[in-house]
Parts: C-alpha cells; structure tokens; sequence
C-alpha cells in the first residue's frame, strides 16, 4: 500500500466493521438495548442499525428479547474473549495452583470453562494417592445447574442473567439428588455466594461429591471454576470442611496471580 493509500489514524478503511462493532460495543456498555434506543446512541441510520442487528442475529452473537424487543449480546462474544485468555496463557498459570491443591487435597481436581448453558472440562488432575479413577475426560461437558462447578459460575452471575440462561432450559433430572426446580436452585446459589464455594451432592453423578469455586478475573465475566471430586465414602462432613477451605485459599491465590 502506498502512503496516499493508507487510512488516517482513527479511520476505519471498512465503514461497514466500524458499525458493527459500534453495535456490539454499545450493547457492551449499556446492556440490552431497542433499536430505537441504538439508534439515538449511535446516531445511525435506523435501517442500517436493524441490517446490522440481523446479521449478528444470525450469527448468534446477538438476541432478541421477544417480549421487551430488546437486543443483548450472547456468550459467544464471551467464547471469543476466553479464546484470547487461552492464547495469553491463562490455563496454564491456573494449572500449578490446580497441581498444589491435588497434592494437598489427594483427590481429582478439575478445571471448567463456561460454554453457554454448560460448563466444559478444559483440565484434570489426578492424584496418586488412590485408585478410584473418575470417567470426567477433556471436552467434555456438564450442565451447570447439576455441577459444582456449574453452580459456582452461576452464583457468580446476576439473578436476572441466570434466568435468562436457564430460563428457557429444561433442567433434566440426572439423579434423585438434582435439582430441577429454578426457584430451588436460586435458593441453593443464594446459599453458595454465602459460603463462596458450591457443593454438587451426588447431583451430576451418583457416588461422586464435588467441591467448587468460580474464578474471577478483574471485572471480566465468569469464564472459569475449579473443583475437588470424590468418591462420597471420602466426603463426610469433617472432611468436606477442611477440603473447601483449601479450595477457597487455591481460589484466592489463582486470583491474586490473574
């Protein structure tokens, strides 16, 4: 490209980029918005700011309220910013922490990441010290309201945004221990932003008991959380106690390291 060719500072060379990510940026900013309401902020053609819309609609980046009309951003933007987390190493300062915590603990220790109604195993750790082998494997993934982990993301979201999530999700009773009803499950994360960790109760898998916490990063959304798992021989009371104070202290060294 020559000089006469290259865009001045600040200028968009594709106009058509610059709007969307107006779009996108201001429904970051404000929340959900109507087309009316982007239209006075953005000081845009109604037209191009509906065409726009449309087009982020179908590549679901962005939905529609049906009964309010208005337009909010989906987690796959999330999905993308965890994306940039990846590449910047985050995981792989979180997994020495992880390492510590399967030594002290001598239990499985996993990690999660949020992908939209679930959460999805990005790493496991195995201790040594027993033979009990959990069928968790890499990729795969868990419902968040049945999981520790899954219960620990949740309750580090706003009421409104968990109904939203949830809200049009049937929840699945996967033992007798899960929980399906929402107004039990909001009175079940009002009780884990109390205590700062999440229990899943033979809830996801009978035998098994985990103990979680969600990671939070800065003022960034709840991307990630961690757990402890064992068989329920291994989890009574006493023991349940002492192993969620080492997974809230490893929670606050992650963070303090992020």
């Amino acid at each position: 490209m020559t000089q006469k060719n290259k865009p001045s500072p600040g200028t968009n060379p594709i106009q058509v980029a610059d709007r969307i990510f107006l779009v996108v940026e201001a429904l970051a900013d404000n929340g959900p918005m109507r087309l009316s309401d982007l239209v006075e902020t953005l000081k845009l053609n109604k037209t191009t700011i509906h065409r726009i819309l449309n087009s982020l609609i179908c590549m679901n980046y962005v939905a529609q309220d049906s009964a309010s009309l208005k337009y909010r951003l989906t987690f796959k933007i999330c999905d993308l910013a965890n994306k940039v987390l990846n590449k910047a190493d985050t995981v792989q300062i979180i997994r020495p922490f992880l390492q510590e915590l399967m030594n002290a603990a001598g239990e499985t220790v996993h990690l999660v990441q949020l992908e939209g109604t679930h959460a999805i195993y990005i790493d496991k750790l195995e201790s040594q010290q027993n033979t009990v082998r959990l069928v968790s494997q890499l990729g795969q993934t868990l419902p968040l309201y049945s999981s520790g982990v899954g219960k620990a993301l949740l309750a580090a979201m706003k009421n409104e945004q968990i109904k939203e999530i949830l809200g049009g999700e049937k929840l699945i009773s996967l033992t007798s221990n899960t929980i399906t009803d929402l107004s039990k499950l909001m009175g079940e994360i009002d009780v884990i932003r109390n205590l700062g960790y999440a229990i899943d109760d033979e809830e996801n898998e009978l035998g098994i008991k985990c103990i979680a916490a969600v990671i939070k990063i800065s003022d960034m959304a709840p991307q990630y959380a961690f757990s402890i798992s064992a068989p329920i021989y291994r989890m009574g009371e006493e023991r349940i106690e002492k192993l969620a104070d080492l997974v809230l202290n490893t929670k606050g060294q992650i963070e303090a390291a992020l």
